[in-house]
């Protein structure tokens, strides 16, 4: 009798570790609730492949992309490589414009044949240039007797002037130049302004006399 409730016993404390246990691996079940609907929901074949499709698609979009900018990066240095040394030539150009005025305000000079033969010398050697930055599609900037345009030209005074336009350039202090699309340096420009009716100017500072 004493054997049978010892088997009883060893029965029932198995059967309460067997609960305990499932009880165990049910809470477990319960507080991963996210790894049991992952193991639900395997990626099927077919979505895998999509992925990587469109990994893959993504990936050549932007070697696409890289190829086109290193090409637009080699043409814009191919084409303006130049333009630092553009600039340093265009000093040869003021140089001979200053040498010009120069001998021309030079009064022992004026008048006499060496004179003359030294200006067609130079002449000649600044049209030279020009067409050596003609076919370098290096231009000048053409601007007298129009409209001022902050793209192209800076202004450096005000001359009055009732026969032009306001604003327009009526003088040339430095030739301005382009290489293709690019500007290399603007036009130094003087442009016109009405000239000043005296009379309303002195009843402008009369008034503002008064209000003050």
């Amino acid at each position: 009798m004493d054997k049978d409730q010892e088997i009883s016993k060893e029965d029932n404390s198995l059967n309460d570790t067997e609960l305990k246990s499932v009880d165990k691996n049910q809470r477990g079940n319960d507080l991963n609730p996210d790894k049991k609907e992952e193991e639900k929901k395997e990626i099927a074949p077919e979505e895998k492949i999509r992925e990587l499709e469109d990994k893959l698609t993504r990936a050549f979009a932007e070697m696409e992309n890289q190829r086109r900018r290193f090409e637009k990066e080699k043409e814009e240095a191919f084409e303006y490589g130049g333009l630092l040394f553009a600039k340093e030539a265009l000093n040869l150009i003021d140089n001979l414009e200053r040498s010009k005025q120069v001998l021309e305000n030079d009064d022992k000079l004026k008048d006499t044949d060496a004179l003359n033969k030294t200006l067609e010398h130079l002449e000649i050697i600044n049209k030279d240039l020009i067409s050596i930055f003609n076919k370098n599609n290096i231009k000048p900037i053409e601007c007298l007797n129009k409209k001022l345009d902050p793209n192209f030209h800076q202004a450096m005074m005000e001359i009055e002037d009732d026969q032009k336009e306001p604003g327009t350039i009526i003088q040339e202090i430095q030739k301005g130049f382009t290489l293709k699309d690019r500007l290399l340096r603007p036009s130094l420009v003087g442009v016109s302004k009405k000239i000043e009716d005296k009379n309303e100017k002195t009843s402008e500072n009369i008034e503002k006399k008064e209000n003050n």
